[in-house]
């Protein structure tokens, strides 16, 4: 393995317009920022620190599963030193994700030390709200800021259906507890699945309206054999909004998270209700994101199955982070224009899961 010393603040930029070579790492990356050869500024990461959950969701991995063995996981301090690489060349919001990222032992220990790091605005998380009665007071004290509950039904028999073995009420007592902790933006991640849980859309948004907090509906994304055909699920954010429109006044709004999500309110209520739509509304050309996966691999995008490997140089170079960072920047250079979901319906070219990628 070579010991590149190479970093950014040290490869000159290139003319304006120009696209800079792929390799050996790319240019145009100014100190504190990533810039991928598209011009677009990296500035957020969603970092999975394990590929575990206590859920088996239909549309995110398989009924039986092969988690990694212990040796093949990013430790966390790995996932530290991951973290704050990225933060010092000007990533500014970093999400923790999973599996189930509360499922880690020892979570809150990474999630207090990824809060303190220098020049980061926001930590958020995503979570399956499993684990939330337990520890919704203990994110909030390290420093999380946003969580992310990924809620598909309110129907307990839907949600053990959809879960295979998640306990509904155990996630409206999560909810509970996060709300009582003081997170004022609570976001509901709803999958839509059409035959599955297209005729809760409105019992969902009502629902949200009702506690105060924002839903973002995604479209299904064909990500792994996930053992049912997406073709016929597949339901689309226009319809969904139609549907909506039926019952709530929507207006559109400029609003954003930092991530894909397209926002809309509903008047004299404080709830925003999100569309991620990867097939409808390829949002690629302002994607602002990378990702990491629990055994520390760097998916510049979600939608191809290029990635860097950043396990091996971490353990290589336990004291150096140089190799890391020319890494980063050298995957970053292989990232996408965009994805194209819409052709792999049928038959995804990424085979690996959800739960693989983080989130």
């Amino acid at each position: 393995m070579r010991n590149e010393s190479l970093t950014p603040e040290a490869v000159p930029a290139s003319p304006v317009g120009l696209s800079p070579p792929i390799s050996p790492v790319t240019s145009r990356h100014p100190k504190g920022a990533l810039v991928d050869k598209f011009g677009r500024h990296v500035t957020y990461i969603r970092l999975s620190i394990t590929d575990r959950c206590d859920f088996r969701c239909s549309y995110c991995m398989a009924e039986e599963m092969t988690f990694l063995p212990r040796a093949q996981v990013l430790t966390l301090e790995e996932c530290l030193r991951i973290a704050g690489t990225f933060v010092d060349l000007g990533v500014t919001k970093v999400r923790v994700t999973g599996g189930e990222p509360l499922v880690r032992h020892n979570a809150i220990w990474l999630l207090e030390r990824i809060a303190g790091l220098s020049g980061l605005k926001e930590l958020v998380i995503t979570t399956n709200g499993s684990q939330l009665d337990r520890f919704a007071a203990a994110l909030r004290a390290a420093g999380v800021r946003r969580i992310n509950v990924s809620l598909d039904t309110l129907r307990s028999q839907r949600f053990r259906e959809i879960t295979r073995v998640g306990d509904l009420a155990k996630v409206l007592r999560g909810l509970d507890a996060a709300q009582a902790a003081g997170f004022e933006r609570l976001k509901l991640n709803t999958v839509m699945m059409r035959g599955v849980n297209d005729d809760e859309l409105i019992d969902l948004v009502q629902f949200a309206v009702d506690r105060a907090i924002d839903i973002a509906f995604i479209e299904e994304m064909p990500l792994g054999d996930i053992g049912h055909a997406r073709q016929s699920t597949y339901f689309g954010s226009e319809e969904a909004l139609a549907r909506l429109q039926t019952r709530f006044v929507l207006l559109p709004s400029t609003e954003t998270t930092g991530g894909p999500a397209r926002y809309w309110r509903i008047p004299g209520t404080s709830t925003r209700v999100g569309f991620i739509a990867p097939h409808s509304h390829n949002f690629c050309d302002t994607c602002n994101r990378v990702r990491i996966t629990a055994r520390g691999e760097l998916y510049p995008c979600l939608g191809n199955n290029d990635a860097g490997k950043l396990l091996p140089l971490l353990r290589a170079y336990p004291s150096d982070d140089g190799p890391l960072r020319a890494a980063i920047v050298r995957t970053l250079g292989i990232k996408a224009k965009g994805h194209d979901f819409g052709n792999q319906m049928s038959t995804p070219q990424v085979v690996r899961f959800m739960s693989m990628t983080g989130g």
